[in-house]
């Protein structure tokens, strides 16, 4: 690779970009920062104001259940005996008490098991006993009977001042009915009570939109406007959507307000909650504001530290500029010298002792890429990580030596042509060394057509003979694909295998600039007498090895055999695969 040594042409001064580069990134913190605590803010204050709008909702809803579940109660007590002979005077107690204690009942009718008027009392009309008027088909004293509580749609008298029918059937039909108009200007007082911060308030609704009780008296008394009633409508529809969440909207007098809802329990009823929006968020807006003077302070005083650190910075890092050119060059025993007592000094000594390592690394990778041309790729990493080369000093160990080589390889390149016998051992030791990188042993050396591999040395491995015959059962495999195909070129190619165990000595060999680790001693002989031994897709194995292998690989005894350099003759076995 070509590496382009022309000068850069500045387009900027050092001083410039460093003082930009300074000043933007405390600038970039500063609004980031103020952005993030406003997004914060405004979501924690959002969470917030949902809990408190809420809870305020569900609070005035339960208010105003318990003020109905109060004129229920006292409603009850006026039907808790039986209409029997001399009973009106206790009925009729009754039924002035529960006036006396819930100013809110206008007046109550008393109805007996048949259906007929028995007491009626009011506050604005005249009290009557035993009118006998039949109210069978009242639909009050209907929903009663059928529901216990009936609660009557809300309706304005004159047009302004909501009331509602209530009835409640005894506990035994003897007892009766009691009916009772209610006036629901005094739930007024609930609505009022409620305050969320300065001017936010509540207001009930009921099923048709029409204003039950508001702060604003007037609203209430406006009784069933439809515009407003239709303007109250969006807004119920508007929270029904948000499933019951609080949201942002203009309220009917064209205000943008957060609003919140909660029913009243028993009624169709729906309390708001709201409060402007203005006044919900004023504590964003005056965060806002403050952030944005200390973002204009930041900025400024960021300026004036950017201008002095750039002024700083500049010939130091010049200093690193070139020292780190030098380096990257390959001059690893330049030195950066600078002297101001700070973190750029650090970082030319670092750069000092970077060159230093570099150095002894550099040296390093040329001492085992130098090893790897000539050992098997573990045994130069197995170098490598021991930091020199002494576990490949000699020494005796118990080995596996496995031989193998091509059978009529002689015959074949006394007469094929250079380019076919370079492809065919191409191909050969292309499928041999992936196999034994795959079991990762050791490749010694090869010439021509044969191999010698070692297991269990330099690397000590466990069950060394079994993982031996199966590196040569897939030697087998991937070869005899090979011999397939030399056969349909008319190539007369085997394939055999050797393998012999037992102890060597091991370590490296040679002169200086050539060493080869290998093996040494009767093993390896044996191994390459085998090896001659074997037919085309043959594994011979010695005795050694076949007591190893146990019944963990298929063998099988072929006899005695007499070898080249050994007095007595040897029993061989053979690998079924």
């Amino acid at each position: 690779m070509t590496i382009d040594d022309t000068p850069v042409q500045l387009r900027r001064s050092l001083f410039r970009k460093y003082f930009t580069a300074l000043f933007a990134t405390v600038v970039v913190l500063l609004v980031a920062n103020g952005i993030g605590d406003a997004w914060f803010g405004y979501r924690d204050q959002r969470a917030m104001l949902d809990a408190v709008l809420r809870s305020e909702a569900a609070s005035a809803a339960a208010q105003i259940g318990s003020f109905l579940d109060g004129i229920k109660d006292q409603l009850g007590w006026t039907v808790q005996q039986a209409w029997d002979a001399g009973t009106e005077g206790q009925h009729r107690l009754s039924a002035l008490g529960a006036l006396r204690q819930v100013p809110a009942i206008i007046s109550i009718a008393l109805i007996d098991a048949a259906g007929s008027e028995r007491l009626f009392v009011s506050r604005v009309e005249l009290n009557r006993m035993a009118s006998g008027v039949d109210r069978t088909a009242d639909p009050a004293v209907a929903g009663a009977r059928s529901v216990s509580t009936w609660y009557g749609p809300v309706r304005y008298s004159g047009g302004s001042e909501p009331f509602m029918t209530m009835a409640v059937a005894g506990n035994r039909k003897a007892a009766g009915v009691a009916v009772a108009e209610i006036n629901l200007k005094l739930i007024w007082e609930v609505i009022s009570s409620i305050r969320v911060g300065q001017t936010g308030h509540a207001f009930v609704l009921d099923q048709p939109g029409r204003i039950i009780a508001h702060p604003d008296i007037s609203l209430v008394l406006r009784g069933a406007d439809e515009q407003i009633s239709a303007a109250m409508r969006r807004l119920r529809d508007e929270l029904v959507e948000s499933s019951g969440r609080a949201i942002t909207t203009e309220n009917a007098a064209g205000k943008t307000v957060v609003m919140a809802m909660a029913p009243v329990r028993g009624v169709d009823w729906m309390v708001f909650v709201e409060q402007p929006l203005s006044e919900a968020f004023a504590p964003i807006y005056r965060a806002l504001w403050r952030t944005g003077a200390l973002l204009l302070v930041g900025a400024t005083s960021a300026a004036m530290l950017a201008y002095w650190l750039a002024r700083r910075m500049t010939r130091p890092i010049r200093k690193l500029e070139e020292g780190a050119d030098r380096i990257g060059s390959g001059r690893f025993d330049h030195r950066i010298v600078i002297a101001t007592g700070d973190e750029l000094e650090q970082l030319a000594n670092r750069f000092n002792r970077m060159a230093g390592e570099l150095a002894i690394s550099q040296e390093r990778s040329e001492r085992i890429a130098r090893l790897k041309r000539f050992l098997a790729p573990q045994v130069a990493e197995l170098v490598e990580k021991a930091g020199d080369d002494g576990v490949l000093s000699g020494q005796r160990a118990e080995v596996v030596v496995l031989f193998c080589d091509l059978r009529g390889f002689t015959a074949f390149s006394a007469h094929a042509k250079p380019e076919d016998i370079i492809q065919v051992l191409g191909d050969y030791y292309k499928a041999i060394g992936a196999t034994i990188t795959k079991f990762e042993a050791t490749l010694t050396s090869f010439s021509g057509d044969g191999v010698m591999v070692l297991v269990n040395a330099p690397v000590p491995c466990p069950e060394p003979a079994i993982r031996a015959t199966e590196m040569a059962i897939d030697m087998q495999s991937a070869v005899q694909g090979l011999v397939t195909r030399w056969n349909s070129r008319r190539y007369q190619l085997g394939f055999g295998v050797g393998i012999a165990m037992g102890p060597a000595a091991v370590g490296q060999i040679g002169y200086e600039s050539r060493v080869e680790y290998t093996a040494i001693g009767s093993v390896v002989n044996l191994a390459a007498r085998l090896c001659a031994s074997a037919e085309d897709k043959q594994i011979l194995v010695d005795a050694v090895v076949a007591q190893a292998l146990g019944d963990k690989v298929l063998h099988v005894a072929l006899g005695a055999r007499r070898f080249k350099g050994y007095d007595e003759q040897m029993t061989v076995y053979g690998i079924r695969y």
